[in-house]
């Protein structure tokens, strides 16, 4: 509990940070994107299991998820307001400032010898590699707390920013979920 109500104030005291920016350094992006690392990780390794991995992202992925932190067509307590904070012309610049940034190392883990049920259903969009491509986001690596509370947001309609995930998470079971969840996060 303690670590959720760390990384709001930390979400809020980043907010302010950037507001509080001269407004040549406000323009930026390194700058500006410096504030990402309070929860993102200063070197793309978030602190807190449930913040995903944003370095070394798809371009793409990331212009939509901060677009739609900013229109409202995505919730979250800290991240929407920190959105709303970047000018629209920027948000393609700080999504291709983090997809430059290399995919943070992860310690050798085994990953099931095979792919577990349910899992092909994420190759049309994440590619069979599950590393992501311009139509999905990289899932191979992302914690497994990250991945579980994203399937099951979509799965029970919390969200709601991509208009297949809720449909196909609806059809795995819980227990589909949490395998898909722990194969990713192994890779």
């Amino acid at each position: 509990m303690f670590k959720n109500h760390f990384s709001a104030i930390l979400g809020i005291a980043a907010v302010f940070a950037v507001a509080a920016m001269p407004a040549d350094a406000a323009d930026d992006i390194e700058v500006a994107a410096q504030v990402c690392s309070a929860c993102h990780g200063e070197h793309g390794e978030p602190q807190d299991k449930t913040t995903p991995i944003i370095w070394g992202q798809q371009q793409s992925y990331g212009v939509k998820q901060l677009h739609d932190y900013k229109s409202g067509d995505r919730a979250n307590p800290i991240m929407s307001p920190m959105a709303e904070g970047i000018a629209q012309e920027d948000l393609r610049r700080m999504a291709a400032y983090f997809a430059t940034k290399s995919w943070p190392a992860k310690q050798a883990s085994h990953a099931p010898a095979s792919p577990p049920n349910g899992i092909a259903i994420c190759w049309a969009c994440h590619q069979k590699n599950l590393e992501g491509g311009l139509s999905g986001p990289r899932l191979a690596g992302q914690s497994y707390e990250y991945l579980l509370a994203s399937m099951r947001s979509f799965a029970d309609g919390e969200r709601t920013n991509n208009s297949d995930m809720p449909q196909l998470m609806k059809q795995l079971t819980e227990n589909e979920r949490e395998m898909i969840a722990h194969y990713l996060s192994a890779l």
